[in-house]
């Protein structure tokens, strides 16, 4: 659904249901006290039109009196783990997507709301340096030197494949380091690349050695785990030699709460997302153990569609490929697709009023399709801003980058607040309307791995 046929979420202030009939629960559900930024991003969300949505959740399983399992029923039943009996198992959320996300503020808002009413677990996945010499470093080490990072967004495949996330950080000198501040963590696990000719990878606490990697030179994607003493202040990664990769670094705490690992690569769309090296995205994953599975895609596909360098056969079938391949790595979770927001036609002559991007609405019906055919829920993104015309408003407050494309400040804020709202009116409102069936028969797609599509590069 697209434009103003959308149906509008029910904001986080208001009273929902608590009991869905057809469907028991073992826990009350109540949405969460309104944040003062929610508040305020709500009242944005009015003067800019954007009417927010809902997100659809096929059933998987039907019941005698309803939908007994949906696509988003994992992520729900752990939501209501938190809420009854937390526990000390952290709820991981997976959040893979384009630059739309990998700036970071619209997965901050989503992982910032949902921490304020089930409580925050820590960072989760980290980078031993950014992806480029600009930005904020919420999500990798406070501090690198000696660092080139690869991502499976660029134009011409790099020479090795990818883990989870889409990242990986070469050494280019001796004792290249990232130093990571620690927050109360009692154990960290490194993911590094076991090439050739590469030397060791230090893990060092306070300048105290915990524990050395011992490679094989296979190629192999390698997990190296520690334990960190109480009080320590700030952990180092550091490469004895050259050519050391560093696929991530993962920190968080014990207890339960939300944890959002950001995943997100610029340029990246479906189809590149198929240089994920197999093993690693199985064994980063079952690592993990996320309850939802989200994809932030569809912006770059659409914009390739314009240039003619895909097509939506393409478009639907890498989709399927990356569902499928996530999926079968991590079998317990919830999976949704977050489809693109509105979007304008390249070559817009300045001072002339802005034209929707063709093949739009086109990726967006693919992406919604192949997402309930999967078994996956999806949000319609570009609806629940608004639709059509919703990106001009965007740009006339401020909340536009000059290439019309990334949006930025509270923009980018009110695109995660939609996305939370939607997901935590769908959890108190499960069952509440009848999930849609899945009828869909499954096209069988081809072989993994990337197409001969290219990657742009992002400003």
């Amino acid at each position: 659904m697209t434009g103003a046929s959308a149906p509008q979420v029910v904001p986080a202030s208001s009273s929902l249901p608590a009991q869905a009939p057809g469907k028991a629960r073992s826990v009350f559900r109540a949405l969460p006290p309104t944040t003062e930024r929610a508040g305020q991003l709500h009242a944005l969300a009015t003067r800019l039109k954007a009417p927010g949505g809902a997100v659809e959740d096929p059933c998987l399983e039907p019941g005698d009196t309803g939908c007994a399992r949906s696509a988003l029923t994992p992520f729900f039943t752990a939501l209501d783990g938190l809420v009854r009996a937390p526990g000390t198992t952290p709820t991981v959320i997976a959040a893979f997507g384009n630059s739309l996300i990998a700036g970071d503020r619209i997965v901050d808002v989503v992982r910032e709301e949902f921490a304020a009413g089930f409580g925050g677990a820590g960072r989760g996945v980290l980078l031993v340096d950014r992806m480029a010499p600009y930005g904020g470093r919420g999500r990798t080490a406070a501090v690198s030197n000696g660092w080139q990072p690869r991502t499976l967004g660029e134009l011409k495949a790099p020479p090795h494949p990818f883990g989870i996330t889409g990242v990986y950080h070469l050494a280019t000198e001796h004792r290249a380091r990232g130093r990571f501040k620690l927050e109360g963590e009692p154990r960290g696990t490194l993911w590094w690349k076991d090439v050739k000719g590469a030397g060791r990878l230090v893990v060092s606490v306070d300048g105290v050695v915990l524990t050395r990697t011992e490679p094989q030179e296979d190629g192999a994607s390698r997990t190296t785990s520690f334990d960190l003493p109480e009080g320590a202040k700030w952990l180092d990664i550091t490469a004895e030699g050259k050519g050391a990769i560093v696929q991530g670094v993962v920190l968080q705490k014990d207890g339960a709460g939300i944890v959002l690992d950001m995943l997100g690569v610029p340029s990246a769309d479906a189809t590149l997302y198929g240089r994920l090296e197999e093993d690693a995205l199985k064994a980063q994953l079952q690592q993990r153990d996320p309850k939802l599975l989200l994809f932030f895609l569809g912006g770059n596909e659409s914009k390739r569609l314009e240039w003619k360098r895909t097509d939506l056969p393409t478009v639907r079938q890498d989709l399927a490929v990356l569902l499928r391949r996530a999926r079968a790595a991590s079998p317990g979770s919830a999976c949704m697709v977050v489809g693109p927001m509105d979007a304008v036609q390249d070559g817009h002559a300045k001072g002339k009023p802005l034209t929707q991007r063709p093949f739009l609405e086109a990726a967006i019906q693919a992406e919604r399709e192949v997402a309930l055919a999967e078994g996956c829920g999806f949000f319609d993104l570009y609806a629940a801003m608004g639709g059509a015309g919703s990106l001009a408003r965007f740009n006339q407050a401020g909340f536009m980058h000059e290439d019309l494309v990334h949006p930025r400040g509270r923009g980018l804020d009110l695109l995660g607040q939609l996305v939370s709202d939607a997901l935590l009116a769908g959890w108190v409102n499960e069952g509440a309307v009848p999930a849609p069936a899945l009828t869909t028969s499954r096209e069988e797609a081809a072989d993994t791995g990337a197409s001969g599509q290219t990657a742009e590069a992002v400003p």
